[in-house]
């Protein structure tokens, strides 16, 4: 089969399949990882500079070691800046190539053009694909796949060094791919050539030292679950579950989510049932047990025996062993011919609607928690970005159940805190006292060691008389953060209340140590130590204050009176 032959398919393939994620281009960044890959990585958003690359190189950032992935994006930061449209283009051209690079591959490999064709259009149809594609921090995928895809037709032509260095550059970018040897090992069962293992000793060591790196980066960042929080029963149990559940995704694409809480739901026993049914069935075809084999084995890096993160699953982990399982459907109906056009509508339809789910934090997170259940991480980050499109009040009630489903996520807490602190805050403001001690006291039950939470429970406890728990709550704020001038102004209002007028003095005093343009501090430091009979003292302290606000009329007047007395005290 001739390349001029092969060509236009290719193109055609891309064409359609840019068309068909065309969408993507609408939408802007998410909150999920999105900034720590570039909005908010000083590392990225700069642009392609010497010391970015260094870094890329260098660093275990988001728990992964992905130079070409860090390099990709600070590429884009260089030609697009911040412009979401930019970075999702990079992606959607990638996925575009890769469909092309799967047909031209695959035909190559087998001679077959139309069969090769369908596998590729499904490959970049697929709704499954649309995490990989439509999410910027998922770049990784995309890019890798790429590399890994290049190498194969490389392998097709014997051109094993180019193999190696391709297959490095995937690694680099993702090492979704690890499995690749083992993949080509298949190709050649399959094809019915001979199995040649010496040629594939370097790719085998290549992703040995992939793993090695992976598992560093990601102990640096703490995402790889210990032993002991889940066991490794569990992790099987879920493995399976997953295995099937990817299937029924494959065939009937509903209900993605951007997350899928651990551990699946589900009879074990069907699921293992299911897996053996069908890997018996696919022992009579050679072409059905390569697929089959292409599938399971692709799968192996993210199936969740060494867990990284939370989720059971994740639509981005089919992006390769999708291409397995289409293979095996088109050699084994490869006679249906024209009535596979059906499946290829239907795959571009869920696509184009399923884009849009990804075009912004609410709308993501939104339909994740319309599809799953119980789904903690969901709740926790639409709060998140609820927070930050100024709707608190609903951000604070995602957390709360984001602390019902999953009691003790330490993420869920913390959210959970802040939130309660802000809402504290402006209740504070409106005068609800009641409301907001009580908002002030959720959020410590998460984070005890806010200074500034019990520092504003004790001034509202002050403005309601009751002192002695007042001074409690600021002495804790002030043990807790000696330098929150807000806790010692508190404090020396308490104690002044309590006629405690050397108590006050002092804490007056730390407030303005602390904050010296704290106008009331100064002003109600001059008073503590008028009365005390510390003229001189309060006269400097009624003089900061007018430096601070010349016309401010208590401490004028507070001024004028010390010098009256004196000059009666003449």
């Amino acid at each position: 089969m001739t390349d001029r032959r092969r060509a236009p398919v290719a193109a055609g393939l891309a064409a359609v399949v840019f068309a068909c994620f065309a969408p993507v281009l609408r939408n802007g960044f998410v909150g999920y990882d999105d900034s720590d890959y570039v909005t908010a990585n000083p590392h990225v958003n700069t642009g392609l500079t010497l010391p970015n690359v260094a870094w890329a190189f260098t660093s275990a950032h988001a728990s992964n070691w992905h130079p070409l992935t860090w390099i990709s994006h600070q590429l884009d930061a260089q030609m697009f800046g911040l412009w979401p449209a930019g970075h999702h283009l990079t992606s959607l051209l990638l996925h575009a190539i890769n469909t092309a690079l799967v047909f031209w591959w695959l035909s190559g490999a087998t001679g077959f053009l139309w069969r090769s064709a369908f596998v590729a259009a499904v490959f970049g149809l697929h709704p499954l694909h649309v995490e990989s594609v439509a999410w910027i921090a998922e770049r990784k995928d995309v890019l890798s796949t790429f590399f890994g895809l290049l190498a194969l037709v490389a392998y097709t032509r014997c051109r094993n060094l180019a193999v190696a260095v391709l297959f490095a550059c995937s690694l680099m970018a993702k090492p979704m791919l690890v499995t690749l040897p083992l993949l080509l090992l298949v190709i050649d069962w399959w094809l019915e050539k001979p199995i040649a293992w010496l040629p594939k000793l370097p790719l085998f060591a290549l992703s040995a030292l992939s793993c090695v790196a992976t598992l560093w980066a990601q102990r640096q960042g703490g995402s790889v679950v210990a032993i002991e929080r889940l066991p490794l029963g569990l992790r099987l149990q879920n493995a399976t579950l997953a295995c099937v559940r990817y299937l029924q995704q494959t065939f009937w694409p509903s209900h993605l989510a951007a997350f899928y809480p651990f551990p699946l739901h589900g009879s074990l026993l069907v699921a293992a049932a299911v897996l053996i049914v069908i890997t018996l069935l696919c022992l009579r075809r050679r072409w059905l047990a390569a697929g089959w084999a292409w599938y399971l084995i692709a799968l192996v890096p993210v199936i969740g025996i060494v867990q990284v993160g939370l989720q059971s699953m994740a639509d981005r982990y089919m992006y390769v062993p999708l291409i397995g399982l289409a293979i095996a459907v088109t050699w084994e109906f490869a006679r249906l011919r024209w009535a596979a056009l059906a499946p290829l509508a239907a795959c571009a339809v869920v696509s184009w609607y399923q884009i849009p789910v990804w075009k912004n934090g609410i709308t993501l997170w939104t339909h994740a928690l319309a599809v799953t259940e119980d789904n903690f991480v969901a709740h926790d980050n639409l709060g998140v970005e609820l927070d930050r499109a100024g709707r608190p009040s609903e951000a604070l009630e995602h957390y709360r159940e984001t602390l019902r489903i999953k009691p003790g996520d330490r993420n869920g807490e913390a959210n959970f805190a802040q939130a309660s602190f802000a809402q504290g805050e402006r209740l504070f403001e409106a005068n609800q006292l009641d409301a907001a001690l009580s908002s002030f006291r959720e959020g410590l039950r998460y984070r005890s060691g806010n200074a500034l939470a019990h520092a504003q429970m004790g001034r509202i406890l002050t403005q309601q008389h009751q002192i002695a728990p007042a001074i409690t709550e600021l002495q804790t704020a002030t043990r807790l953060d000696p330098t929150l001038a807000v806790a010692h102004m508190g404090l020396g209002v308490a104690y002044a209340l309590s006629l405690n007028a050397g108590g006050a003095a002092r804490e007056f005093g730390d407030a303005v140590r602390y904050d010296p343009s704290n106008l009331e501090a100064n002003y109600n430091l001059g008073l503590v130590l008028a009365a005390m009979g510390r003229n001189a003292e309060a006269r400097r302290s009624f003089d900061a204050a007018l430096r601070i606000k010349p016309d401010f009329a208590p401490a004028l007047e507070a001024r004028n009176q010390l010098n009256q007395n004196g000059q009666r005290g003449r």
